[in-house]
């Protein structure tokens, strides 16, 4: 009724409708987004060809990449999401990925990926070196494989920092699968240790990505290596947790690195950066010892397996911490150490929603 007694008012006054004519349209603050780069972040219908983005051309949102048939595509720059849809025997590198990462009906591709979620659907034969926030997540898919992030770039780590990803929470080995299929076995497997990226994805040569600095070793990778779900070599482990005091960070690393050069036999299995509060400290370390500790920031934690693994790392720890004077805690007894592993990363899944 409204609506009709507006027109008929319009009609019989036309100076009103003249007013109402010269009215400028509302602008609504969702109407403004520039419509005329949206291509930009678009990568869709290519065959053979070697294309991506260079840093600073995505910076921070979302990109689609499409319809593709064996392709090297290179994304040297941090997103808030990607979708990979409908991909065929293509090779994509992507920078960091503040949120989540969806791979669907695609196939015989190989993936470098950093992000906070990673979700496959009705994919098969796809290869992934990951670095996965949460629990990546599988459906309706088959013969997937998985390996630890190996992969640097100049900007990599200034991209982590921008997408809130912590280089030491990674859950690449804690595959869900929504979909199982019990007598056919396991829809992923793990790829080998020693797996390296360039015998699955080719290095960009082509201008303009062949100018980007591009490693591939893990040793000069700034994201851990860890062992994950695979078969552990010994049941000794060892923990070792840094309390944040501006420079915790930078030991753990320098820890993780003398630990491979002086012990390769105690592979780092897993890490975790997590808040904890006075009363988680005294469950898992069972002393008030850390109470004021943990109040500073995120702790990081370790755990190193191995033979004699307590007496190596208790004597690296004591080389990168001669002269600072950050806390740090070993584990001192076999006895104690598996309940204080189990109960330090039980906690910290917990907190992240594992």
């Amino acid at each position: 009724m409204g609506c009709i007694f507006s027109w008929f008012r319009s009609r019989s006054n036309p100076q009103h409708f003249e007013q109402v004519q010269d009215e400028a349209p509302k602008v609504y603050s969702w109407d403004k987004k520039d419509r005329s780069k949206a291509q930009d972040f678009i990568i869709e219908n290519h065959k053979g060809e070697i294309l991506g983005r260079m840093p600073g051309t995505v910076d921070g949102q979302q990109l689609v990449i499409q319809n593709c048939q064996e392709c090297n595509i290179y994304v040297f720059d941090y997103s808030a999401t990607v979708s990979i849809d409908d991909c065929t025997n293509c090779n994509i590198i992507l920078g960091p990925v503040k949120q989540s990462v969806f791979v669907r009906d695609s196939h015989e591709c190989r993936l470098v990926v950093a992000c906070q979620q990673f979700r496959a659907r009705d994919c098969r034969h796809i290869d992934s070196f990951l670095l996965c926030e949460t629990q990546p997540v599988i459906e309706s898919s088959s013969k997937m494989r998985f390996a630890s992030f190996k992969f640097n770039y100049p900007e990599l780590e200034s991209h982590l920092k921008a997408s809130e990803l912590s280089i030491f929470n990674n859950n690449w080995s804690n595959i869900h699968d929504f979909t199982p299929v019990p007598e056919e076995g396991l829809n992923y497997t793990y790829l080998p240790e020693d797996a390296k990226v360039e015998d699955f994805i080719p290095l960009p040569t082509a201008e303009p990505f062949s100018t980007i600095l591009v490693s591939t070793d893990a040793n000069h990778c700034i994201i851990p290596q860890t062992l994950g779900l695979r078969r552990k070599p010994s049941d000794e482990g060892c923990l070792i947790v840094f309390f944040n005091d501006g420079g915790s960070h930078d030991r753990a690393v320098n820890l993780i690195h003398l630990m491979k050069r002086q012990h390769p036999d105690c592979p780092l299995v897993q890490t975790k950066e997590i808040i904890m509060h006075p009363e988680d400290a005294f469950r898992i370390f069972s002393t008030q010892s850390y109470a004021s500790a943990v109040k500073q920031g995120a702790v990081i934690g370790l755990e190193f397996c191995g033979p004699q693994v307590m007496r190596k790392c208790q004597a690296c720890v004591v080389a990168i911490m001669t002269g600072t004077t950050g806390l740090v805690f070993v584990s001192q007894q076999a006895s104690s150490a598996r309940s204080q592993i189990n109960s330090f990363f039980h906690f910290a899944n917990m907190q992240m929603g594992l």
